[in-house]
């Protein structure tokens, strides 16, 4: 018996939506990773880019377990002394949702050449509305549903 290894010409990407609203952060975006990967398909490959399109909606809807939305804080250095930059949940998901999500998943994805090339199939909406009904084909992804 032989591993199967698929070919990138073999790659059949499909499309999902999720809706995140009401949703747990942490959770949704572990499955939302493994969508972009492509670990839940059959012919999953390590080094083959075979995830699917993500489209994620209602993302200003997120929330986060117990009090971690009053402390939780998203931190970057521009790398000049006094260059730290500190934004705290609330405000983030206030001005920028999308970027919660997008944030979120990012650091879910492995540390590769392979990430930056998953992140561009990840589309964030902050309301219910986006530009991907035809390719969704009304199918619904049952990520985001309880």
């Amino acid at each position: 018996m032989q591993t199967y290894m698929q070919k990138t010409a073999q790659v059949k990407r499909n499309w999902h939506l999720v809706d995140v609203g009401g949703q747990v952060l942490g959770r949704i975006a572990t499955q939302i990773a493994q969508k972009l990967i492509g670990k839940h398909k059959v012919t999953y490959t390590p080094h083959i880019e075979a995830g699917d399109f993500v489209v994620v909606i209602n993302a200003s809807d997120v929330v986060l377990t117990r009090n971690k939305a009053d402390k939780k804080v998203y931190t970057r250095h521009s790398g000049f002394p006094g260059g730290l930059k500190e934004i705290p949940f609330k405000m983030m998901l206030a001005q920028y949702p999308e970027k919660v999500i997008e944030l979120a998943v990012k650091n879910m994805l492995p540390k590769n050449k392979l990430r930056q090339l998953r992140m561009n199939r990840l589309k964030v909406y902050a309301g219910d509305k986006h530009a991907y009904e035809s390719q969704l084909n009304y199918q619904e992804s049952a990520l985001g549903k309880k």
